[in-house]
């Protein structure tokens, strides 16, 4: 069986950005892109590769996931993660986080324990013992504070603009899926929610088959938007069985999310891989940045 042509994509979520904004967002996916892509270059796993480009999400201000996560209603981050394996279908997913400063690192240790979904003290307990990195909560706020003055102060700070006029515009999870040599899938998610979002409400991001799906054979794919269309529909693994089916990756990516539009009214976006290797991406927002690599394309492809 000849090997299969490594790939990549990310997004850095959907929603309303400002015009301005948008190069700000199409450089970090490429830059996050890129440190995924080298990890399957070097023979690396899809489930390694992924997780490399979300921590470089998670790390990046501008998107609302680890550092730059949005504030809930008291003012406090809440931070959930999600990561499936397609090769044995193992998922780790961690939910209602206060104080890890790369969520993603927390879904991988829980994938590799006996568990599946961790939440709220319990899943920083876990952390805690697997030696994860913790932040002050204060860490969140403060980054948040920050990019408001820089917004306000007309610098070139790295804020989606719209969060400030309407906080529920934000809707900035950032998503991997990838495709490894041994053609093995794997999918990551990571979000901060909306900002200005009730305490303790949870969207599709932890969710596996609603926010994140990999299935080798079938494909994978990792969503963004309104959350709560996305769980009840199943769009991640929705999307990943039409590709089982044979439907290549952009269309089952546009059907998927016109099917979240017209049946439901939602909005979002997804990005997927199909059993081929193709990338696809679809969303019914103004905008979702992206950037792939795939095969010998070494530079990442980006759009919004």
């Amino acid at each position: 069986m000849p090997a299969m042509q490594p790939a990549l994509i990310v997004h850095g979520g959907a929603g309303a950005i400002a015009p301005e904004r948008l190069p700000l967002a199409e450089e970090g996916c490429r830059a996050a892109a890129a440190a995924g892509f080298a990890v399957l270059r070097a023979g690396g796993t899809a489930l390694a590769a992924v997780i490399a480009a979300t921590i470089a999400l998670e790390d990046n201000p501008l998107y609302n996931a680890g550092t730059g996560a949005v504030l809930n209603i008291d003012g406090i981050a809440e931070l959930d993660a999600g990561l499936m394996d397609g090769a044995n279908l193992e998922v780790g997913a961690v939910l209602g986080l206060h104080r890890i400063k790369n969520p993603i690192l927390l879904a991988r240790a829980v994938l590799q324990s006996r568990e599946v979904l961790l939440a709220g003290d319990g899943a920083e307990r876990f952390a805690r013992s697997q030696g994860l990195e913790f932040v002050d909560p204060a860490y969140f706020v403060e980054a948040n504070r920050l990019r408001r003055m820089e917004v306000v102060g007309g610098g070139d700070g790295l804020v989606i603009q719209s969060t400030l006029d309407n906080p529920h515009e934000k809707h900035g999870t950032v998503g991997a899926v990838a495709v490894d040599r041994d053609g093995h899938f794997a999918a990551a998610a990571s979000t901060g929610g909306y900002a200005g979002k009730p305490v303790g409400r949870v969207g599709d991001t932890p969710i596996a088959g609603a926010g994140f799906y990999a299935e080798d054979g079938a494909g994978a794919a990792a969503c963004t938007g309104q959350g709560e269309y996305f769980i009840r529909m199943l769009i991640a693994q929705r999307v990943s069985a039409m590709m089982g089916q044979g439907v290549i990756a952009h269309t089952a990516a546009e059907q998927t999310i016109a099917l979240v539009g017209d049946r439901l009214g939602g909005a979002g976006g997804l990005i997927v891989i199909d059993a081929l290797g193709q990338v696809g991406w679809a969303r019914n927002t103004p905008a979702m940045p992206y950037a792939y690599c795939r095969g010998d394309n070494i530079e990442p492809v980006s759009g919004s």
